[in-house]
């Protein structure tokens, strides 16, 4: 820690209210640059990048093949599609030569052109595109800290159908891969697939909407099977789509996930076409999916914290343990804690150092705001034992273990 690139504070900075950005910021996790803009530093990255594995894994898993798109968008594009003028979020740009772009706040406008480029069969049916890319939108009232940025991080998974029935069968693989990335990110339990607009397309899309105090969703859960229905489509005695109950509770929710069916909404301005097995022209039908990888850092602090920092669910934790030697200025204790981290590092465990020579309880503290799942203290009173104190953050019991066994089994 004595080389960490980024402090902690004691203080709260003054202009943020979230309480993710608060301890994010205090935590040495990210830096504000301006209102909905952050830098994310060594330790913040670290976090992203556990989340975008995971990400990654269930994507692949679906067949999905990773792609990286441009950011800036020739104006052209969006004018095809209607949206230049209709999207009100979108940052325009013009350069030197009066050519006009748009920082991509989506990527509908760059995929589906790149798409026709290589599909013209129902051979080449279907394909499943995503990437991980920074997003810009011209968002008004960025005040929720990494829930509602300028500049953010976004998985979009794109997908193209020759027919219905395909498009059916893969958004609910992809329903349950979300299912899947929610759990392993920690907030299984707090996510609930939810029910809204469908707009011109479709009846429903759905969202993934993780209840909390600090969202700014609101939406209304079914109290037979836990389903969701978002505020915008909810309408007096609405019926459950899921179970057909009517007994519903008012919550407020974090949107972290959303999949939609655009169908032909932009096969057919860019006229992609593929040639059937009846020999006819027909448009792909299109899926989108998308996942706010920024957002769901944001919103897992806002739910795994308390009074005293951030508690990181294991899979996602910048390190698997924080190890403290509680006396640096003590040569036999300083040397114990050198060699027993040099032992976890050489054993595959990724571990936080605090070589710092400074108070233990600052150390304490530190330990909890960053929130690392297991704390490790060398003393000189468990060095003399031969142990090494093991403790929870999300707990208040300390366990003693031998330094020569299973420290983090």
């Amino acid at each position: 820690m004595s080389a960490l690139f980024g402090k902690s504070r004691r203080e709260a900075p003054k202009d943020e209210l979230a309480r993710n950005a608060t301890l994010l910021i205090r935590g040495g996790f990210v830096d504000k640059l301006s209102a909905g803009i952050y830098s994310y530093l060594p330790l913040g990255l670290a976090v992203l990048r556990n989340i975008e594995t995971i990400v990654r894994e269930e994507m692949n898993s679906l067949g999905a093949q990773e792609v990286l798109l441009p950011s800036l968008h020739p104006k052209e594009n969006w004018v095809t599609t209607g949206r230049w003028e209709s999207v009100d979020d979108l940052y325009k740009l013009k350069d030197a030569s009066e050519r006009e772009f748009a920082l991509g706040g989506t990527h509908e406008e760059v995929i589906v052109p790149l798409a026709k480029q290589f599909i013209s069969s129902y051979r080449d049916l279907p394909k499943a595109l995503y990437q991980i890319q920074n997003k810009f939108r011209m968002e008004l009232r960025a005040k929720s800290g990494l829930l509602r940025g300028r500049e953010f991080l976004m998985k979009d998974l794109y997908s193209f159908h020759a027919d219905e029935a395909d498009l059916d069968s893969f958004y609910e693989r992809v329903r349950r891969a979300y299912e899947t990335i929610f759990k392993r990110v920690g907030l299984g339990a707090h996510t609930h697939f939810t029910y809204a607009s469908g707009g011109t397309f479709s009846e429903f899309s759905h969202e993934f909407q993780a209840l909390c105090e600090a969202g700014e969703d609101i939406i209304y859960l079914c109290k037979g099977c836990s389903e969701a229905i978002n505020k915008e489509i909810f309408k007096t005695g609405q019926v459950c789509p899921g179970c057909g109950g009517k007994e519903f509770e008012e919550k407020k929710a974090i949107e972290v996930g959303n999949i939609f069916k655009l169908k032909t909404k932009f096969t057919e301005p860019f006229e992609l076409t593929f040639a059937g097995s009846d020999g006819a022209k027909h448009y792909p039908l299109m899926g989108c999916f998308g996942i706010g990888i920024g957002r769901l850092l944001g919103t897992i602090v806002e739910i795994h914290s308390n009074d005293k920092g951030i508690l990181w669910p294991e899979s996602v934790a910048p390190y698997q343990a924080h190890l403290i030697s509680a006396s640096p200025e003590n040569k036999e204790v300083s040397h114990a804690t050198d060699q027993l981290y040099e032992k976890l590092k050489s054993g595959g465990s990724r571990i936080l150092y605090d070589d710092r020579d400074i108070r233990i309880g600052e150390k304490f503290n530190d330990a909890d705001l960053i929130g690392i799942p297991v704390r490790l203290v060398l003393s000189e009173k468990t060095l003399l034992a031969g142990e090494v104190e093991k403790k929870l953050r999300s707990g208040d019991m300390v366990e003693m273990v031998k330094l020569n066994g299973a420290i983090l089994a």
